[in-house]
């Protein structure tokens, strides 16, 4: 029977989304599997379908899907040819029904949660977590909560407010909100999938089959994420440790976390060689989804990370701004500024050491640009005004 696991302390606890934390490591909880074959099921079109093996449920409700999954793999050329990089392409998670990699984990979640007769259900969310949680619960006909900051946009809180949901703005540190919300899950009977949720990381596992298949089955040598919580860092570090223990490839990918650095409490313990992080106080950065100053899977991410011998860096807004432009321009991918960390973290990596010319590398995209316009400066875009009658005359000194 499949449990929930601690990786700290090795104790198991049944499946119950209502107990998410080891009682005592207090860390996040995650799913462990009994020792069974699995296969991929190469002939299912939906993603949960096809790899409903390596999944923590037998039969899977279509009428709860938005159409998640099944996200492009693009290679990019044209970077790959102005910085003299090694074959390299971006997972675009943005294509999901909510322009976000947060679908992968919801679609799970609530799956769950219908399998359970639970029929409220909620999440802490800056932004991202909010607008995937009140989508699916809309589909699903459950109630749901979504706690914000009060700083939270009017965009984001209308783009989650529209599916009918109790949005409530809560003025205090957000750190401590995700706590706050399971105790208060308990009491009202809401099943809070807030971003370490266990069966939300099994969902974002799927997004790491789908890489391992689109590559035909060659494993990337690096995989660069953005980390926030850690949640799907911890996913994707988890999908390839579960092929590896099934025989399906031979090694696991280094795999490279990045944080924006005026939020980046993993890179810095990472840096300085310590298994535990500490809370950043005054978060700060353009990467708004990715400013987190209490990420509550940021010890498991330490534990893996240095286990596989992976890194954690940080890189500045000016960085991230950067790598932002050069994927809209270069390759017409406009993501968020916590999507172009892994772009800025590759390009910072690749001063420091030498890739080798067979390495194939993997971004993972997680989410649209537009939801993050604000980071935008209009004076920098070359907008021209012209009369209709001169329209010909100012594409001619364009030209010249």
């Amino acid at each position: 029977m499949n449990q929930f696991e601690c990786i700290f302390c090795n104790k198991k606890y049944p499946l119950n989304p209502f107990r998410q934390f080891c009682p005592q490591c207090k860390e996040p909880l995650l799913v462990a599997y009994e020792k069974k074959k699995r296969i991929i099921h190469s002939d299912a079109i939906n993603p949960l379908e096809k790899f409903r093996d390596f999944l923590p449920f037998d039969t899977i409700n279509p009428d709860l899907q938005l159409g998640e999954g099944n996200s492009p793999l693009q290679k990019l050329n044209r970077l790959m040819l102005e910085f003299g990089l090694p074959e390299t392409y971006a997972k675009n998670e943005s294509i999901n029904p909510t322009a976000s990699f947060k679908d992968r984990g919801t679609a799970v979640a609530v799956q769950i949660a219908a399998s359970l007769g639970i029929t409220r259900i909620g999440t802490v969310s800056t932004g991202n977590m909010g607008i995937s949680t009140a989508a699916y619960g809309a589909k699903a006909g459950m109630e749901t909560f979504v706690f914000t900051k009060e700083d939270t946009s009017t965009e984001k809180l209308l783009s989650a407010g529209i599916h009918g949901i109790n949005l409530i703005k809560v003025k205090g540190d957000y750190g401590k909100l995700s706590h706050k919300s399971f105790k208060i899950g308990k009491k009202h009977n809401i099943y809070f999938m807030n971003s370490t949720d266990p069966f939300r990381i099994e969902g974002y596992k799927v997004t790491g089959f789908e890489i391992y298949e689109q590559l035909k089955k060659k494993n990337p040598q690096f995989i660069f994420v953005p980390v926030s919580s850690g949640g799907y860092l911890i996913g994707l570090i988890k999908c390839f440790k579960e092929l590896k223990e099934k025989k399906f490839i031979q090694r696991i990918p280094t795999f490279v976390g990045v944080q924006a650095k005026g939020s980046s409490p993993v890179a810095q313990a990472f840096a300085a060689g310590k298994s535990k992080y500490k809370r950043i106080n005054k978060p700060s950065s353009v990467a708004q989804s990715i400013t987190n100053p209490e990420p509550p899977g940021g010890n498991i991410v330490l534990k893996l990370i240095h286990k596989l011998d992976g890194m954690v860096i940080a890189v500045s807004d000016e960085e991230i701004l950067a790598a932002q432009k050069l994927l809209a321009r270069f390759e017409g991918l406009f993501c968020l500024p916590a999507s172009a960390t892994t772009l800025a973290g590759l390009l910072k990596l690749q001063k420091k050491r030498k890739f080798n010319s067979t390495d194939r590398i993997v971004l993972v995209i997680t989410g649209a640009g537009v939801k993050n316009i604000n980071v935008l400066d209009p004076d920098t875009m070359k907008i021209k005004y012209t009369d209709l009658s001169e329209l010909d005359k100012s594409i001619a000194s364009i030209q010249d």
